[in-house]
């Protein structure tokens, strides 16, 4: 039996041992890295914490103000392009984009209807644009190799604003946040609408027929009620998922490598499940590549069929 000071001695060999034993491959830290808000720990830029509230600028914050760059650098360099033609011609990409707007304009006027079409096509643009140049954005792994690159040869610390860039995801509308926060937006777009076309106390008043039973009309309120917020939790809900979704089925077909390749002990295992997971893993990037399109696209649409339904109220 060991003696106390021999039991102390052991553990502290152990410990030692551990601590200098290469860490385990953890494909649910990678995941979660991969597609998760830059942690606490290391927020782009700090910022006091205002009722309760931490303000500082965190991956998916800058992610937010790139993209928005992105579509104001984009949108003034082409349509000042355009614009100092002497015969205005939409060419090249002014008419790619000219293809996507009359495209988005056909699809939502049978639900605003001529009349309202152009008073908010500006706005489902804007949410359009917004939306699918994120999603787009997420898709291109800059970052990734980015942080290849501080590992290999730059050795930057970390509290360096280049290594904090490479804690978290990149695909800001894979955060609930973000998503809410577009819902929101269209949340009150809807009764914006609803109430310019009916005044504000007609809007809330078409939320049931007149001359309803007025046990009937206390039941349908409440229906109503929920139904009015489940549209923007649907709209929020429905893109985060998509686009999370999408790159963790990447990464979990991909960390299958490393899995196989610890739980074998020979890089051999890796390399062999690898050449069935890279193709797949392949697969599913193209499929996402679709997907963000789509998103972008039923985004706007339901937004469009909300602000329709505020607007032409009937039951």
């Amino acid at each position: 039996m060991l003696q106390p000071e021999q039991a102390v001695e052991a553990a502290h060999g152990a410990a030692e041992a551990a601590h200098g034993a290469p860490e385990a491959f953890n494909a649910g830290e990678v995941i979660i890295g991969h597609v998760a808000n830059s942690p606490i720990e290391h927020p782009l830029i700090h910022l006091p914490t205002i009722a309760g509230i931490d303000m500082s600028v965190t991956k998916h914050v800058f992610m937010m103000w790139v993209v928005a760059g992105v579509i104001l650098l984009v949108g003034t360099l082409v349509v000042r392009r355009y614009a100092r033609q002497p015969q205005p011609v939409p060419t090249g990409f002014m008419g790619l984009i000219e293809l996507g707007v009359d495209y988005l304009r056909e699809r939502v006027e049978p639900s605003l209807g001529s009349k309202y079409v152009d008073t908010y096509l500006p706005f489902l643009l804007t949410l359009g644009f917004f939306i699918l140049v994120a999603n787009g954005l997420g898709l291109i792994p800059i970052f990734d190799l980015l942080a290849l690159l501080n590992h290999t040869v730059l050795h930057l610390p970390e509290d360096a604003f280049l290594t904090k860039l490479t804690h978290g995801g990149v695909t800001a509308t894979g955060n609930y946040n973000v998503t809410a926060g577009l819902a929101t937006i269209s949340f009150f777009m809807i009764i914006i609408a609803g109430a310019r076309k009916h005044g504000f106390f007609g809007h809330w008043k078409n939320m049931v027929p007149h001359g309803m039973n007025p046990v009937l009309t206390v039941f349908l309120v409440f229906i109503e009620t929920i139904g009015m917020f489940v549209r923007p939790f649907a709209l929020t809900m429905r893109l985060a998922a998509n686009m999370s979704g999408g790159h963790i089925a990447i990464l979990a077909i991909l960390s299958l490598i490393f899995v196989f390749a610890q739980l074998a002990g020979s890089a051999i295992a890796g390399i062999g499940v690898g050449v069935i997971a890279l193709p797949l893993a392949i697969g599913v990037s193209v499929l996402e590549v679709i997907v963000i399109g789509v998103q972008a696209y039923v985004f706007v649409l339901l937004t469009a069929v909300f602000i329709g339904m505020a607007i032409h109220a009937h039951h």
